[in-house]
């Protein structure tokens, strides 16, 4: 069934309170999860203050350092490692306590084997029992505390979930939002990227997306939820994968879960850790340079320095990119349905330039700082992008999944050279297989490795 795009532009979801409800609510997840972490560290910390009542500071030190100074920053990335701060965590006290025990463990493993290599033989094995064994206990009140905390902050429901019906009815738990979609027909068409834009905007606030479709919609819907950052479900059908990446239930209905977010909590914040440090140095050792190449665009043709275009952003969301403007005013191309050519007779002297040393793309600092692109990350693309004769997303099947994150300035695809227009499918295809391995295999390192490559690939051939 088709949808009229007026429907598409008018249709959406009563979220005014319920968007900033739903963004306190992560909010307050985040508080609990911090929480965690520090009465988790007290736990410790009270272990080994309780094992001094029983013993003197030297019998609990190795090599002259009390074994806490070893044995807290252990626990600490043990936790972090084991994601003991997590949404199952907070759901399930029993969960919660495995993993911090779990990660206890391991400090005091590590503990005791440094204090062997240390030689420290006046470590007191009793001191050491104690210090692990109460903190062990009180790890165990500290979750309970923590579960409590939940309770009255967040409630019973740790995640907040949608239910979207396209065409298969299904009843929505107590605390779930529904919505039919399918009332209207929309859905995540392939050929409409402003509908995939609508429904990503709709399920945004939300952390679980459970979709009751009928069976000729749930391949895109399928592709829909993979390339984004929330968890995403299809009620089962056990004809048809998809990919999935684990079995869960909804409605006492099994469910394919498609996506859980490509990366943790403790992942995204690093990341955008990263990003925000960057950005910000970025933006105040290049300020001259940005000043001084807004006066030349000015001064070499008329119109404004910056030029703004849509693209296709995290989770397909749609998003104003900002860019120096290199060509004339008159003849740009906001849709971006013309790629631009080595002797494009619409690109400005300065505009040849700046697109030559990439300087037309340091605007786009600013998109870093407003959340909406990362440092590094898939390229934002144009929605009139072809490769070839075709639209980027009929030219590649897996074109939809690299937007699981947010895009960046630069990426992996852009440091090994792909780089210019994309004249054929192939030109695509390399483009979107670097990006599915970055998001496959993300990491701190692998980000500060492609920015410091990127400045190799700064000037570049296929840059016009």
């Amino acid at each position: 069934m088709g949808v009229k795009p007026e429907i598409v532009e008018d249709f959406k979801m009563p979220l005014g309170g319920e968007a900033a409800f739903l963004a306190a609510k992560r909010d307050k997840r985040t508080v609990l999860y911090v929480a965690s972490l520090i009465l988790d560290q007290l736990a410790l910390l009270g272990g080994y203050f309780g094992a001094l009542s029983l013993r003197d500071d030297q019998w609990l030190s190795a090599d002259g350092r009390p074994i806490i100074l070893i044995a807290l920053p252990v626990f600490v990335m043990l936790e972090i490692a084991r994601e003991v701060q997590s949404a199952e965590s907070l759901q399930n006290r029993l969960t919660g306590i495995v993993r911090s025990l779990g990660a206890l463990a391991g400090a005091a493993f590590v503990t005791i084997c440094l204090g062997f290599l240390s030689d420290a033989d006046n470590i007191s094995r009793l001191g050491v029992g104690v210090t692990f064994g109460l903190a062990a206990i009180l790890v165990i009140v500290a979750k309970v505390v923590l579960d409590l905390l939940r309770k009255m902050m967040i409630g019973d429901h740790v995640l907040a979930t949608i239910l979207l019906k396209d065409g298969l009815e299904a009843t929505p738990d107590p605390s779930a939002k529904a919505v039919d979609v399918g009332s209207i027909g929309l859905w995540p068409d392939p050929e409409r990227p402003d509908m995939i834009d609508r429904l990503s905007r709709l399920i945004a606030p939300y952390d679980r997306v459970v979709i009751a479709c009928q069976y000729d919609h749930r391949g895109a819907w399928a592709t829909f939820l993979r390339g984004h950052d929330v968890g995403g479900e299809i009620l089962l059908d056990r004809d048809l994968l998809h990919g999935a990446v684990a079995i869960g239930s909804y409605d006492n209905i099994d469910t394919l879960v498609l996506s859980r977010g490509p990366l943790s909590l403790m992942n995204r914040l690093q990341k955008r850790t990263l990003d925000l440090v960057v950005a910000s140095l970025c933006l105040l050792i290049l300020s001259p340079l940005l000043v001084l190449t807004a006066i030349a665009i000015k001064l070499d043709s008329p119109g404004p320095a910056l030029f703004r275009q849509t693209r296709v952003g995290q989770g397909n969301r749609q998003f104003q990119i900002f860019k120096f403007r290199s060509m004339r005013a008159e003849a740009a191309d906001e849709a971006g349905n013309r790629s631009a050519s080595r002797d494009d007779d619409r690109i400005t002297r300065v505009g040849r330039f700046i697109r030559r040393t990439s300087i037309d793309e340091l605007p786009q600092l600013l998109n870093v700082l407003r959340g909406e692109m990362s440092m590094v990350g898939p390229r934002p693309h144009a929605l009139g992008s072809t490769a070839g004769a075709d639209l980027f997303w009929h030219a590649s099947q897996q074109y939809w999944l690299r937007h699981a994150l947010k895009p960046g300035i630069t990426g992996l695809a852009q440091v090994r050279g792909y780089r210019g227009a994309t004249l054929c499918r192939e030109d695509l295809a390399g483009r979107v297989r670097c990006d599915l391995e970055y998001l496959s295999t993300w990491s701190l390192l692998n980000d500060l490795i492609i920015l410091a490559k990127t400045v190799r690939v700064v000037l570049h051939k296929n840059a016009y």
